[in-house]
Protein backbone atom coordinates (compact mmCIF):
# COMPACT_ATOMS: atom_id res chain seq x y z
CA UNK A 1 0.00 0.00 0.00
CA UNK A 2 2.80 2.43 0.87
CA UNK A 3 4.57 1.72 -2.43
CA UNK A 4 1.41 2.28 -4.49
CA UNK A 5 0.63 5.47 -2.56
CA UNK A 6 4.15 6.78 -3.20
CA UNK A 7 3.80 6.14 -6.95
CA UNK A 8 0.44 7.89 -7.01
CA UNK A 9 1.88 10.89 -5.16
CA UNK A 10 4.56 11.30 -7.82
CA UNK A 11 2.00 10.81 -10.61
CA UNK A 12 -0.31 13.47 -9.12
CA UNK A 13 2.49 15.97 -8.44
CA UNK A 14 2.30 15.80 -4.63
CA UNK A 15 4.79 15.09 -1.86
CA UNK A 16 2.89 12.27 -0.21
CA UNK A 17 -0.22 10.10 -0.43
CA UNK A 18 -2.16 7.49 1.52
CA UNK A 19 -4.70 4.87 0.40
CA UNK A 20 -8.22 4.44 1.80
CA UNK A 21 -11.06 2.02 1.00
CA UNK A 22 -13.24 4.73 -0.63
CA UNK A 23 -13.70 8.46 -1.05
CA UNK A 24 -16.54 8.26 1.50
CA UNK A 25 -14.01 7.20 4.16
CA UNK A 26 -11.56 9.79 2.84
CA UNK A 27 -13.78 12.90 2.89
CA UNK A 28 -15.56 12.06 6.15
CA UNK A 29 -12.17 11.68 7.86
CA UNK A 30 -10.60 14.69 6.17
CA UNK A 31 -13.30 17.17 7.14
CA UNK A 32 -13.52 15.77 10.65
CA UNK A 33 -9.78 16.44 10.94
CA UNK A 34 -10.10 19.97 9.51
CA UNK A 35 -13.24 20.92 11.42
CA UNK A 36 -13.40 23.43 14.23
CA UNK A 37 -16.04 25.91 15.31
CA UNK A 38 -14.43 28.78 13.35
CA UNK A 39 -13.89 26.87 10.11
CA UNK A 40 -15.72 28.09 6.99
CA UNK A 41 -15.95 25.74 4.01
CA UNK A 42 -16.53 27.44 0.66
CA UNK A 43 -18.10 24.84 -1.60
CA UNK A 44 -18.38 25.04 -5.38
CA UNK A 45 -22.06 24.47 -6.20
CA UNK A 46 -21.10 21.64 -8.56
CA UNK A 47 -19.24 19.56 -5.97
CA UNK A 48 -19.97 15.83 -6.01
CA UNK A 49 -22.24 14.55 -3.19
CA UNK A 50 -19.65 12.37 -1.42
CA UNK A 51 -17.27 15.28 -0.87
CA UNK A 52 -20.28 17.39 0.21
CA UNK A 53 -21.15 14.75 2.84
CA UNK A 54 -17.70 15.25 4.30
CA UNK A 55 -18.29 19.00 4.49
CA UNK A 56 -21.66 18.35 6.13
CA UNK A 57 -19.91 16.28 8.79
CA UNK A 58 -17.76 19.27 9.67
CA UNK A 59 -20.94 21.26 10.39
CA UNK A 60 -21.57 18.94 13.36
CA UNK A 61 -18.26 20.16 14.79
CA UNK A 62 -19.23 23.83 14.44
CA UNK A 63 -17.98 24.61 10.95
CA UNK A 64 -20.01 26.69 8.51
CA UNK A 65 -20.52 26.01 4.80
CA UNK A 66 -21.03 28.67 2.14
CA UNK A 67 -21.87 27.72 -1.45
CA UNK A 68 -20.64 29.81 -4.38
CA UNK A 69 -21.55 29.61 -8.07
CA UNK A 70 -20.17 26.72 -10.09
CA UNK A 71 -16.72 27.42 -11.59
CA UNK A 72 -16.88 31.05 -10.47
CA UNK A 73 -13.65 32.55 -9.03
CA UNK A 74 -15.52 35.87 -8.66
CA UNK A 75 -18.23 34.11 -6.65
CA UNK A 76 -15.60 32.60 -4.38
CA UNK A 77 -13.86 35.95 -3.84
CA UNK A 78 -17.19 37.55 -2.95
CA UNK A 79 -17.98 34.76 -0.49
CA UNK A 80 -14.55 35.13 1.13
CA UNK A 81 -15.02 38.89 1.41
CA UNK A 82 -18.43 38.48 3.06
CA UNK A 83 -17.18 36.15 5.81
CA UNK A 84 -16.85 37.68 9.27
CA UNK A 85 -13.57 37.59 11.15
CA UNK A 86 -12.51 34.11 12.24
CA UNK A 87 -9.56 32.26 13.68
CA UNK A 88 -10.00 29.05 11.68
CA UNK A 89 -8.68 28.16 8.25
CA UNK A 90 -10.89 28.82 5.20
CA UNK A 91 -11.24 25.69 3.05
CA UNK A 92 -12.40 25.70 -0.58
CA UNK A 93 -13.98 22.47 -1.86
CA UNK A 94 -14.33 21.78 -5.60
CA UNK A 95 -14.25 18.96 -8.13
CA UNK A 96 -11.23 19.05 -10.40
CA UNK A 97 -13.33 18.36 -13.49
CA UNK A 98 -17.07 18.66 -14.12
CA UNK A 99 -18.33 16.03 -16.59
CA UNK A 100 -21.74 17.74 -16.74
CA UNK A 101 -20.31 20.83 -18.41
CA UNK A 102 -17.13 19.24 -19.75
CA UNK A 103 -14.76 21.79 -18.18
CA UNK A 104 -11.95 21.67 -15.61
CA UNK A 105 -12.43 23.83 -12.53
CA UNK A 106 -10.45 27.10 -12.35
CA UNK A 107 -8.26 25.64 -9.61
CA UNK A 108 -5.45 28.17 -9.99
CA UNK A 109 -7.90 31.02 -9.36
CA UNK A 110 -9.44 29.19 -6.39
CA UNK A 111 -6.00 28.55 -4.92
CA UNK A 112 -4.89 32.18 -5.26
CA UNK A 113 -8.07 33.40 -3.56
CA UNK A 114 -7.82 31.10 -0.54
CA UNK A 115 -4.02 30.99 -0.22
CA UNK A 116 -3.91 34.74 0.46
CA UNK A 117 -5.87 34.01 3.64
CA UNK A 118 -3.68 31.08 4.67
CA UNK A 119 -6.43 28.71 3.57
CA UNK A 120 -6.60 25.34 1.89
CA UNK A 121 -7.97 24.04 -1.42
CA UNK A 122 -9.51 20.54 -1.29
CA UNK A 123 -10.06 18.92 -4.69
CA UNK A 124 -12.17 15.87 -5.48
CA UNK A 125 -10.28 14.61 -8.53
CA UNK A 126 -12.12 11.35 -9.12
CA UNK A 127 -13.16 12.28 -12.66
CA UNK A 128 -9.79 13.59 -13.84
CA UNK A 129 -7.29 11.13 -12.31
CA UNK A 130 -6.12 8.74 -15.01
CA UNK A 131 -7.58 10.92 -17.80
CA UNK A 132 -6.14 14.43 -17.61
CA UNK A 133 -2.41 15.08 -17.36
CA UNK A 134 0.32 17.62 -17.94
CA UNK A 135 1.07 19.61 -21.10
CA UNK A 136 -2.23 19.20 -23.00
CA UNK A 137 -1.83 19.81 -26.74
CA UNK A 138 -3.35 18.90 -30.08
CA UNK A 139 -1.26 15.73 -30.12
CA UNK A 140 -2.25 14.89 -26.53
CA UNK A 141 -5.62 16.58 -25.86
CA UNK A 142 -5.97 15.11 -22.36
CA UNK A 143 -2.35 15.86 -21.54
CA UNK A 144 0.29 13.27 -20.66
CA UNK A 145 0.73 10.97 -17.69
CA UNK A 146 -2.83 10.87 -16.36
CA UNK A 147 -1.87 12.57 -13.10
CA UNK A 148 -5.14 14.51 -12.84
CA UNK A 149 -6.14 18.12 -12.39
CA UNK A 150 -3.05 19.48 -10.63
CA UNK A 151 -0.81 18.22 -13.42
CA UNK A 152 -3.26 19.47 -16.04
CA UNK A 153 -3.29 22.96 -14.50
CA UNK A 154 0.46 22.91 -13.72
CA UNK A 155 -0.25 23.50 -10.02
CA UNK A 156 2.00 22.54 -7.16
CA UNK A 157 1.31 23.90 -3.68
CA UNK A 158 1.40 22.80 -0.03
CA UNK A 159 -2.03 24.46 0.28
CA UNK A 160 -3.78 21.79 -1.84
CA UNK A 161 -5.15 18.40 -0.84
CA UNK A 162 -6.47 16.04 -3.51
CA UNK A 163 -8.82 13.16 -2.82
CA UNK A 164 -9.75 10.77 -5.61
CA UNK A 165 -11.17 7.38 -6.33
CA UNK A 166 -9.25 5.22 -8.79
CA UNK A 167 -12.55 3.62 -9.88
CA UNK A 168 -13.04 5.87 -12.91
CA UNK A 169 -9.81 6.33 -14.88
CA UNK A 170 -8.01 3.29 -13.43
CA UNK A 171 -10.94 0.97 -12.79
CA UNK A 172 -9.92 0.13 -9.21
CA UNK A 173 -12.22 0.44 -6.15
CA UNK A 174 -9.77 2.28 -3.93
CA UNK A 175 -9.16 5.92 -2.97
CA UNK A 176 -6.09 8.08 -2.51
CA UNK A 177 -5.47 11.30 -0.58
CA UNK A 178 -2.46 13.28 -1.81
CA UNK A 179 -0.85 16.54 -0.75
CA UNK A 180 2.07 17.87 1.24
CA UNK A 181 4.00 15.25 3.20
CA UNK A 182 3.16 16.93 6.51
CA UNK A 183 -0.60 17.11 5.89
CA UNK A 184 -0.81 13.55 4.56
CA UNK A 185 1.09 12.27 7.60
CA UNK A 186 -1.19 14.21 9.93
CA UNK A 187 -4.21 12.67 8.20
CA UNK A 188 -2.73 9.17 8.40
CA UNK A 189 -2.04 9.60 12.12
CA UNK A 190 -5.56 10.77 12.97
CA UNK A 191 -7.81 9.11 10.37
CA UNK A 192 -10.73 7.45 12.17
CA UNK A 193 -11.26 5.04 9.27
CA UNK A 194 -7.68 3.84 9.50
CA UNK A 195 -8.29 3.16 13.20
CA UNK A 196 -11.77 1.64 13.17
CA UNK A 197 -12.40 0.28 9.65
CA UNK A 198 -10.85 -2.44 7.54
CA UNK A 199 -8.05 -1.14 5.30
CA UNK A 200 -8.11 -1.46 1.50
CA UNK A 201 -8.07 -5.15 0.56
CA UNK A 202 -4.95 -6.84 -0.74
CA UNK A 203 -6.80 -7.47 -4.01
CA UNK A 204 -7.63 -3.77 -4.45
CA UNK A 205 -4.05 -2.75 -3.64
CA UNK A 206 -2.70 -5.27 -6.17
CA UNK A 207 -5.15 -3.99 -8.79
CA UNK A 208 -4.04 -0.41 -8.08
CA UNK A 209 -0.39 -1.41 -8.48
CA UNK A 210 -1.23 -3.05 -11.81
CA UNK A 211 -3.21 0.01 -12.96
CA UNK A 212 -0.31 2.33 -12.15
CA UNK A 213 2.04 0.07 -14.13
CA UNK A 214 -0.31 -0.04 -17.12
CA UNK A 215 -0.66 3.74 -16.97
CA UNK A 216 3.08 4.21 -16.89
CA UNK A 217 3.62 1.82 -19.82
CA UNK A 218 0.60 2.32 -22.08
CA UNK A 219 -1.44 5.14 -20.56
CA UNK A 220 -0.75 7.86 -23.10
CA UNK A 221 -1.51 5.53 -26.01
CA UNK A 222 -4.77 4.46 -24.34
CA UNK A 223 -5.75 8.10 -23.79
CA UNK A 224 -5.13 8.87 -27.47
CA UNK A 225 -7.39 5.96 -28.40
CA UNK A 226 -10.02 7.20 -25.95
CA UNK A 227 -9.93 10.68 -27.48
CA UNK A 228 -10.44 9.19 -30.94
CA UNK A 229 -13.48 7.25 -29.69
CA UNK A 230 -15.05 10.36 -28.15
CA UNK A 231 -14.48 12.37 -31.35
CA UNK A 232 -16.07 9.60 -33.41
CA UNK A 233 -19.11 9.60 -31.16
CA UNK A 234 -19.51 13.39 -31.25
CA UNK A 235 -19.09 13.52 -35.03
CA UNK A 236 -21.71 10.80 -35.37
CA UNK A 237 -24.11 12.76 -33.21
CA UNK A 238 -23.51 15.86 -35.32
CA UNK A 239 -24.40 13.92 -38.49
CA UNK A 240 -27.72 13.05 -36.84
CA UNK A 241 -28.32 16.67 -35.92
CA UNK A 242 -27.78 15.93 -32.22
CA UNK A 243 -25.37 17.46 -29.68
CA UNK A 244 -23.89 16.47 -26.35
CA UNK A 245 -22.17 18.32 -23.53
CA UNK A 246 -18.80 17.10 -22.30
CA UNK A 247 -16.24 18.34 -24.80
CA UNK A 248 -13.65 15.61 -25.31
CA UNK A 249 -14.29 14.05 -21.91
CA UNK A 250 -15.47 10.40 -22.09
CA UNK A 251 -18.77 11.23 -20.34
CA UNK A 252 -21.07 12.66 -23.02
CA UNK A 253 -24.44 14.11 -21.93
CA UNK A 254 -27.03 14.24 -24.69
CA UNK A 255 -28.89 17.51 -25.09
CA UNK A 256 -32.63 16.96 -24.43
CA UNK A 257 -34.57 15.85 -27.48
CA UNK A 258 -37.75 17.86 -28.11
CA UNK A 259 -40.93 16.04 -27.20
CA UNK A 260 -39.25 12.80 -26.07
CA UNK A 261 -39.34 11.16 -22.63
CA UNK A 262 -35.69 10.81 -21.59
CA UNK A 263 -36.25 7.93 -19.17
CA UNK A 264 -38.31 6.04 -21.73
CA UNK A 265 -35.53 6.58 -24.27
CA UNK A 266 -33.07 5.16 -21.73
CA UNK A 267 -35.22 2.05 -21.21
CA UNK A 268 -35.72 1.50 -24.95
CA UNK A 269 -31.99 1.83 -25.63
CA UNK A 270 -31.24 -0.59 -22.81
CA UNK A 271 -33.56 -3.19 -24.34
CA UNK A 272 -31.69 -2.77 -27.64
CA UNK A 273 -28.32 -3.41 -25.98
CA UNK A 274 -27.15 0.18 -25.53
CA UNK A 275 -26.61 0.98 -21.85
CA UNK A 276 -26.87 4.66 -20.98
CA UNK A 277 -26.93 6.48 -17.64
CA UNK A 278 -29.78 8.81 -16.65
CA UNK A 279 -28.23 11.88 -15.06
CA UNK A 280 -29.90 14.38 -12.75
CA UNK A 281 -29.49 17.95 -13.96
CA UNK A 282 -28.10 20.49 -11.52
CA UNK A 283 -31.03 22.84 -12.13
CA UNK A 284 -33.50 19.97 -11.46
CA UNK A 285 -35.23 20.68 -14.79
CA UNK A 286 -35.37 17.03 -15.82
CA UNK A 287 -33.09 14.08 -16.52
CA UNK A 288 -30.40 13.94 -19.19
CA UNK A 289 -28.94 10.88 -20.88
CA UNK A 290 -25.25 10.08 -20.40
CA UNK A 291 -23.02 7.97 -22.66
CA UNK A 292 -19.77 6.69 -21.12
CA UNK A 293 -16.85 5.66 -23.31
CA UNK A 294 -13.65 3.81 -22.52
CA UNK A 295 -10.53 2.87 -24.48
CA UNK A 296 -11.95 -0.67 -24.73
CA UNK A 297 -14.77 0.45 -27.04
CA UNK A 298 -14.24 -0.35 -30.71
CA UNK A 299 -15.30 2.05 -33.48
CA UNK A 300 -17.97 -0.49 -34.46
CA UNK A 301 -19.43 -0.26 -30.94
CA UNK A 302 -19.92 3.49 -31.30
CA UNK A 303 -21.35 3.20 -34.80
CA UNK A 304 -23.88 0.63 -33.61
CA UNK A 305 -24.74 2.81 -30.60
CA UNK A 306 -25.46 5.76 -32.89
CA UNK A 307 -27.54 3.64 -35.28
CA UNK A 308 -29.62 2.24 -32.41
CA UNK A 309 -30.04 5.73 -30.97
CA UNK A 310 -31.30 7.08 -34.30
CA UNK A 311 -33.72 4.19 -34.83
CA UNK A 312 -35.02 4.33 -31.26
CA UNK A 313 -35.64 8.08 -31.35
CA UNK A 314 -37.49 7.82 -34.67
CA UNK A 315 -39.81 5.11 -33.36
CA UNK A 316 -40.70 6.78 -30.06
CA UNK A 317 -43.99 8.67 -29.65
CA UNK A 318 -43.80 12.41 -29.08
CA UNK A 319 -45.00 14.02 -25.86
CA UNK A 320 -47.76 16.48 -26.73
CA UNK A 321 -48.02 18.60 -23.57
CA UNK A 322 -47.98 22.39 -23.51
CA UNK A 323 -46.82 24.21 -26.67
CA UNK A 324 -46.10 22.06 -29.70
CA UNK A 325 -42.58 20.61 -29.36
CA UNK A 326 -39.88 21.61 -31.79
CA UNK A 327 -39.39 19.14 -34.66
CA UNK A 328 -36.63 16.56 -34.40
CA UNK A 329 -33.48 17.28 -36.45
CA UNK A 330 -34.03 16.68 -40.15
CA UNK A 331 -30.88 14.55 -40.40
CA UNK A 332 -32.30 12.20 -37.80
CA UNK A 333 -35.68 11.91 -39.53
CA UNK A 334 -34.13 11.33 -42.98
CA UNK A 335 -31.82 8.55 -41.85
Amino acid sequence: AAAVAAELAVLMGCEGAVLLPSTLHLFLDLFELLADKDLVIYRDAGSYPIARWGADRAILRGARVQVFAHHSPAGLRQALARSPGRRGTPVVLADGFCPACGRPAPLADYLRAVQRLGGLLVVDDTQALGILGEDPSGAAPYGRGGGGSLRHADLESPFVLVGASLAKGFGVPIAVLAGSAAMVQQFADHSASRTHCSPPSAAAIAAAAHAVTVNRTYGDALRLRLGDRVRRFRHGLARLGLTADGGLFPVQTLQPLPGLDTLRLHRNLWRSGVRTVPLRRRDQSGPRLGFLMTALHHPEDLDRCLAVLADTVRQMPRIETGPAPRPLPAALLQR
